[in-house]
């Protein structure tokens, strides 16, 4: 494990309680997914790369979805010199008609999707008091996070009722749990799909469908590269997230989150003022900071 894995790792464990943050027993992985078909949005860096070569090396086919096709075909390629198996299908899910149509080519090459993982999104940090002459910003982030989500769920969940198995990943955030300021748009679309993903949960379980909403923390990745504050802030490795989201595949659960997040949630509920004190400091924490 690099120096910086050890930090995040340390770090983490400090400040969410620890949770299970390394790779789930090859075995185990092998079992959930050897000789199924994965969907991973948002494949082509962070998160979802390093979540989809976890499941080409665990045998299954993995469906690579993102925008960038160059940047797709280069992880084909690494998955299938791993001896995995590995398909591109270039999309930009925010089209919706564009969706519709790679979702029919995944169907058309695989027969079904067994296992999907939405994990493609777009976050912006905008005060709301800045957004009143910009609410494309609020359309735009609630057009990939939620609606395109959605959007394929509807054009998977056929072939997978029709199995009489599936399971659907949806990622969340650890701040539909918190609340921290200056997200509103990003947290509202999140927040969306935690509703929708806990309904079709509780609709679908005796149909054999599990849907687990993932709330992770703060990741080094791209998405929030932007976002000066966040330097030296605690948050996990892209492979410490997919390893989390590969322990999910394993075990299934409802909700994926950190005991901290939990907490928040629950605190949320009975000590709502306690909560939105707690986010007035961190307002304060970055304040002035884009």
């Amino acid at each position: 494990m690099s120096t910086r894995s050890r930090v995040a790792n340390a770090a983490y464990s400090v400040t969410m309680g620890g949770p299970r943050i390394k790779p789930p027993q090859e075995e185990e992985l092998r079992r959930a997914l050897g000789g199924r078909t994965v969907l991973v949005t948002g494949a082509s860096a962070g998160i979802g790369r390093a979540l989809a070569l976890q499941c080409g090396r665990a045998g299954a086919t993995v469906a690579l979805v993102a925008r960038r096709e160059d940047a797709l075909a280069e992880l084909a390629e690494e998955i299938r010199a791993d001896g995995g198996t590995a398909t591109v299908h270039a999309c930009d899910l925010s089209d919706l008609e564009a969706l519709d149509a790679v979702a029919e080519e995944v169907l058309a090459a695989h027969g079904r999707v067994d296992v999907l993982v939405n994990n493609a999104a777009r976050s912006i940090r905008r005060r709301v008091t800045d957004s009143f002459d910009r609410f494309h910003d609020v359309e735009r982030t609630v057009q990939l996070n939620y609606l395109a989500p959605v959007r394929l769920m509807h054009r998977v969940l056929p072939g997978m009722l029709e199995a009489g198995a599936g399971h659907i990943v949806n990622c969340l955030t650890l701040g539909v749990l918190a609340t921290p300021p200056k997200f509103a748009a990003y947290l509202g679309s999140k927040a969306a799909l935690d509703a929708y993903s806990r309904s079709v949960a509780a609709e679908l379980v005796e149909e054999g469908i599990r849907v687990t909403s993932a709330y992770l923390p703060l990741v080094r990745t791209e998405m929030i590269a932007p976002t000066a504050s966040y330097e030296g802030v605690p948050a996990l490795t892209a492979e410490q997230a997919a390893n989390m989201l590969a322990s999910a595949m394993v075990d299934r659960p409802r909700r994926l989150a950190p005991p901290a997040g939990l907490l928040l949630d629950a605190a949320r509920i009975v000590a709502p003022t306690s909560l939105l004190t707690t986010g007035r400091a961190l307002q304060r924490r970055f304040a002035g900071s884009h």
